[in-house]
């Protein structure tokens, strides 16, 4: 690495004498004190001096091969946490990390098909596994779906959120469509309006009915209720009061 002394020659100047005060000028390099102040080259700032030093000394170093200053190189969580398949046609690996897949978390065939393909699996092989796990009544489309209904009924969700959830979690739409209608027909959605409406009555405390009213179906239409079931429940909880 370069030493002080050969990076200040370099550039042309050679540090002052230790007795020397902070006002004398800086020596030329090989002539000597310069005659009056005027003439003085000006005096590199030290943080530039040093940075300049320190740039010079990794360009040094990388010149001779060494690896240059790094930051420290952040992987996101989880990045390589599951290895693409070495064998993309093996069906018992297949079967195997969906196995694993199924034990981790409860999954449609959907949602366990498309998560096998991104594992590098051959998309006739995961049809055939995963046709396999439904005979072996390891996977079923519908009661995976009346667990998902039953969780959005408890997050005070309406039919077409429910059915909008159940497509996002890879359940087939007719499979969905069937489950929420059984769910409808046993008055879970309604139930579900009442209590949304009830938590945004309490939530609200002392506001304005009119607005209280507003944030309810505003709620609700996120949540995917029909109108006239937010409008019976904000009816009978908000008008009026």
């Amino acid at each position: 690495m370069i030493s002080a002394e050969e990076f200040l020659a370099g550039r042309g100047m050679q540090p002052r004498p230790a007795s020397a005060s902070t006002t004398d000028a800086w020596y030329d390099a090989g002539t000597g004190p310069a005659e009056d102040a005027a003439s003085t080259p000006p005096v590199p700032d030290a943080v530039e001096a040093i940075d300049d030093l320190e740039a010079a000394a990794a360009a040094e170093a990388i010149a001779e091969g060494a690896e240059g200053p790094t930051r420290p190189v952040r992987v996101r969580r989880g990045a390589f946490r599951h290895a693409v398949a070495e064998h993309p046609e093996d069906a018992e690996a297949c079967k195997e990390a969906a196995l694993r897949l199924l034990d981790a978390a409860a999954r449609s065939t959907g949602a366990l098909h498309d998560k096998l393909v991104e594992r590098g699996y051959d998309a006739d092989v995961v049809d055939v596994v995963v046709g396999r796990l439904v005979a072996l009544r390891l996977m079923d489309d519908e009661e995976y779906a009346r667990s998902v209904v039953r969780s959005c009924v408890g997050r005070m969700y309406g039919r077409r959120g429910t059915e909008r959830e159940l497509v996002r979690k890879g359940v087939p739409r007719a499979v969905a469509q069937r489950v929420a209608q059984e769910a409808e027909g046993e008055g879970a959605f309604v139930e579900a309006a009442w209590s949304l409406g009830r938590s945004v009555a309490r939530k609200s405390g002392g506001a304005d009915p009119q607005v209280a009213m507003r944030r309810f179906w505003g709620a609700a239409g996120r949540k995917g209720h029909d109108a006239a079931t937010v409008r019976q429940v904000a009816d009978a909880l908000f008008k009026g009061k």
